[in-house]
């Protein structure tokens, strides 16, 4: 995200009642970052370290329990787990249903382990954290039901909190395999 993109998001964002605390350093990235496992897209990270979010429904990169975002980072794969063994749900590019739950389970969570980790963003949306570029389009994750919440993160953040997108030039939407594949299964 463009530095007066970003700040104008941030403008809109509080108008529409998010707090923020002074954003991260990049040791603290660097430390979430390693703790999970995982990196936040660039334009992700860009919000983080211009401000952090701490409104009720974002995490808490600083002050959080690390359990709790532990939590937070499995909720996807869980809720698709849950679906597949309380729901009867089974994506069909899955292929055939393997008998018993634990072997059902099993390859859901192999599956899911290919895809890229799904970082939260706010309540149950999340983007993912590969491709490692700004632009990855952001789900909302709630069991199976899985949609496209917003094409980036902008969009996104226009879509959540009723705030005009900055001006961002548009384009074709970027694609991320297993998820996207998911959200066409429903």
């Amino acid at each position: 995200m463009e530095p007066d993109h970003l700040e104008r998001a941030i403008s809109y964002l509080r108008a529409s009642g998010v707090e923020f605390d002074p954003g991260l350093s990049d040791e603290e990235v660097v430390e979430v970052e390693s703790a999970f496992g995982l990196r936040f897209p660039p334009d992700l990270r860009a919000l983080l370290q211009a401000a952090l979010p701490i409104s009720e429904g974002f995490p808490d990169w600083r002050k959080g329990s690390r359990k709790d975002l532990r939590e937070r980072l499995g909720w996807p794969v869980e809720g698709v787990c849950f679906d597949v063994e309380h729901n009867d749900l089974w994506p069909e590019h899955w292929g055939q249903r393997p008998q018993g739950t634990s072997d059902v389970l099993l390859l859901v969570r192999r599956t899911l382990s290919a895809a890229p980790i799904l970082v939260p963003v706010y309540s149950h949306r999340y983007v993912p954290y590969r491709p490692h570029s700004s632009g990855n389009p952001v789900f909302s994750v709630v069991q199976l039901d899985i949609i496209r919440y917003g094409r980036d993160l902008s969009s996104y953040l226009g879509a959540e909190f009723g705030s005009p997108v900055p001006n961002i030039p548009s384009g074709p939407s970027r694609h991320t395999d297993l998820w996207d594949r998911l959200v066409l299964d429903n």
